[in-house]
């Protein structure tokens, strides 16, 4: 069993930053994929940023340059920090983990993922 917890969300104005937190416990896997996902209201959950045990990342274009996913190899912390932050970026943003050989590579889905955090607010206010 792998337990994940999110933090670091919040309100915040538009054009400001925030930086998430994930730590990861638990039985985890030698070769992984962790990655962060955001749900709106009403809308499907949508990929943030992937990062890999080789350390290559993978993001969508609608958020590249304004987001960087790092670890904390020590402890066990993945980070998703966001800048230049839109009210549109307004969701719940969980984190995920899953072995590296379920990922797709072609882009940052949530299907193939199967352990999941509970989750951190962040609202955007204009």
């Amino acid at each position: 069993q792998v337990q994940l917890a999110e933090s670091g969300g919040g309100s915040v104005e538009s054009g400001g930053s925030l930086r998430l937190s994930c730590e990861v416990s638990g039985n985890t896997y030698r070769d992984y994929c962790m990655a962060w996902f955001r749900q709106a209201p009403g809308k499907e959950r949508e990929g943030v940023a992937r990062l890999c045990s080789d350390g290559s990342t993978s993001m969508p274009d609608s958020v590249k340059g304004r987001v960087l996913i790092s670890q904390d190899d020590k402890s066990n912390i993945l980070y998703l920090q966001i800048g230049s932050l839109k009210p549109e970026d307004t969701a719940m943003y969980y984190c995920a983990i899953t072995p590296k050989n379920r990922v797709s590579y072609s882009g940052v889905y949530y299907w193939e993922y199967n352990y999941w955090g509970q989750g951190t607010q962040v609202t955007v206010s204009s």
